[in-house]
């Protein structure tokens, strides 16, 4: 029986659900810090109580700078299952902050060794669907990677829509994408929810590009493997302190192009996200008299299955309240 067969599907789910549930509350407060620290808490608290033996690989920091969910942290009862964990409790603690969409509660589990140890550094990034995959190269021209994913789409390039991260480093990007004539979504936040809503047929976005953190190239990878799209990437060091930790991680070409299955070779990969706030792909938590609402994703590379799953939890399972549908 393979590591991810043993961990059930819902209790990894839980995981997430319970860090979405307790960053909710702090929506629109204006407390970032007070939101992640909710979802971290709410994260390892639930992790601690589930059958399996996980080791975090991509967390919160190393250990001196975060005291829970720290990279090389043990996670679980113990038991079965022997599982590397990257997590980000709370992707878009600013958007909670501010009661903005697209916050969610995000996971990938997979088999040891099955997801890179990636530096905290920056990661340029090109994300594209299974349609495209194979096709387009990071080092093209923008335009050139914009007419072949628009043609893996029998699309013109102005039928599309690209999702890049609102930041400065990117006026010369934002102005390619624009000269070639295709469409934006700039977001604030959550490029791990924003790689994976670009290749979802339906959220009226068709590729990711340009530059965010390399620890959540490294989620969306596990992702996107289990939905078989692509990601391409090449770590951007902002200086030699962070040159000199990733060579100590083993990390030394920092040239290296890194596909998919070199931010996630597992054989075995789940990813889990759980909305925290309303978004492209998913709802956001929901409050009501007595009880709350969670709605998440689920990709599982074994069985090949996207699955939405949608959660009314109790305050009091022996008096649950009238339950709606819809």
């Amino acid at each position: 029986m393979n590591a991810l067969s043993e961990a059930r599907i819902l209790d990894l789910v839980r995981i997430t659900e319970a860090a979405a549930l307790a960053s909710a509350h702090y929506l629109g407060h204006g407390d970032n810090k007070k939101a992640d620290a909710a979802a971290v808490d709410a994260m390892r608290a639930t992790m601690n109580d589930i059958s399996f033996a996980g080791r975090i690989v991509i967390g919160e920091g190393e250990r001196d700078e975060a005291p829970m969910l720290y990279i090389g942290e043990h996670v679980g009862k113990g038991d079965g299952a022997e599982l590397d964990i990257a997590v980000d409790p709370l992707e878009g603690t600013n958007l909670v902050a501010k009661g903005r969409g697209n916050a969610v509660a995000v996971m990938a589990v997979s088999e040891r060794g099955g997801l890179l140890h990636a530096p905290d550094t920056y990661m340029d990034k090109l994300v594209v669907g299974a349609p495209a995959r194979g096709k387009v190269d990071l080092d093209r021209p923008v335009a050139e990677n914009l007419k072949i994913i628009a043609e893996s789409l029998n699309r013109e390039v102005d039928d599309l829509a690209v999702i890049v991260l609102d930041r400065p480093r990117h006026e010369k990007l934002i102005a390619d994408i624009r000269a070639a004539g295709a469409r934006i979504k700039l977001i604030e936040d959550g490029d791990v929810i924003g790689a994976i809503s670009a290749v979802v047929a339906g959220t009226n976005a068709h590729a990711l590009m340009g530059i965010g953190a390399a620890p959540e190239g490294v989620i969306a990878a596990a992702a996107l493997r289990c939905i078989g799209a692509e990601i391409q990437a090449r770590l951007r060091f902002r200086n030699d302190e962070e040159r000199e930790r990733a060579k100590r991680m083993g990390i030394t070409d920092e040239s290296r192009l890194y596909r998919t299955e070199d931010l996630a070779p597992g054989k075995e990969l789940r990813f889990i996200a759980t909305g925290v706030t309303d978004g492209d792909l998913l709802r956001g938590v929901r409050y009501f008299n007595r009880g709350a609402r969670t709605h998440s994703i689920v990709l599982d590379r074994q069985d090949g299955k996207l699955r939405f799953i949608d959660t009314t939890h109790f305050d009091d399972p022996q008096n649950p309240p009238l339950i709606r549908l819809f």
